[in-house]
């Protein structure tokens, strides 16, 4: 099932995607979290509208927490990082998840514009399979994470390089406005097959920047959720992204980095593609 959220003139509307198009949720509701919590599929009130003829917003339109992420999950990512920067060794790893979290005010949308704010000269791009939580645990063993596993979605954790830099951290250099990107829609477990090994591919402009698989990550999915979730209790509609693959903009030579007009496309196997554009500010 795709779960997805668009725009209508009253606000948010939730919807899943079918073969006849995009069908709302019965009874109707802008909020994506009461139908993720329900733990079933929804019933629809027919009158498919064409995908085209709608306004896509993040699948969950109005996030109640914070993105959760994780950093350096990739080995091939954390081995080119150290390349660039010398700041670790190469084939040297986190012993642990490492987490951070992407501010409520980052959040945007498919086809929604990323502003390349005057404050950065660095701007990257770094797809990412983001976990979706459906329903409410703490303490949850590594043999029992999928249960708490609704589906996936995909994030553009677009980041400003200088700005980590200058602030010795990841979180105000990935939470600028609009730095935050998710969709195009939310696709349950049972559809995406091993959220472990799913192709994954970023373009700019066409050209092929990251092409990996989840098959890299240092940690796999049901780590993360077990891990996170110690002493930390996890609700329905939390979202972990689950860190980048290989290929990022800045460990290029000379450097990659996107600019104002670029078009960045973000796509994840058996769940779709995630496109958004570079603007002024």
């Amino acid at each position: 099932m795709k779960l997805l959220t668009y725009e209508t003139g009253d606000g948010p509307r939730v919807a899943i995607l079918t073969d006849a198009g995009v069908e709302d949720v019965e009874p109707e509701t802008g909020d994506a979290i009461e139908v993720i919590a329900t733990g079933s599929v929804p019933k629809t009130i027919g009158a498919p509208k064409q995908l085209d003829s709608v306004k896509l917003l993040a699948p969950v339109a109005e996030l109640k927490r914070p993105v959760i992420a994780v950093g350096l999950n990739y080995k091939k990512h954390s081995d080119e990082g150290a390349r660039k920067t010398g700041a670790r060794k190469v084939g040297e790893y986190p012993k642990i998840p490492v987490f951070f979290t992407k501010w409520i005010g980052s959040h945007n949308r498919p086809e929604g514009d990323v502003i390349l704010h005057d404050i950065t000269k660095e701007l990257d791009y770094e797809c990412e399979l983001v976990i979706v939580i459906g329903k409410k645990g703490i303490n949850i063993p590594k043999d029992k994470a999928m249960d708490y596993v609704y589906g996936y979605t995909i994030m553009n954790e677009v980041s400003a390089r200088d700005i980590q830099r200058r602030h010795g951290q990841w979180f105000k250099g990935k939470s600028l406005d609009s730095y935050g990107p998710l969709g195009p829609w939310i696709v349950t477990k049972d559809e995406t097959g091993d959220g472990n090994n799913l192709d994954i591919k970023t373009r700019l402009n066409g050209e092929i920047r990251q092409d990996s698989s989840t098959s890299d990550m240092i940690f796999d999915i049901e780590t993360v959720v077990s891990v996170l979730s110690e002493g930390f209790t996890l609700h329905p509609g939390d979202m972990i992204a689950t860190g980048t693959a290989e290929g990022v903009g800045f460990a290029m030579d000379p450097p990659g980095l996107m600019k104002v007009g670029d078009v960045v496309e973000c796509e994840i196997e058996n769940i779709g593609v995630l496109r958004n554009k570079i603007v002024a500010p």
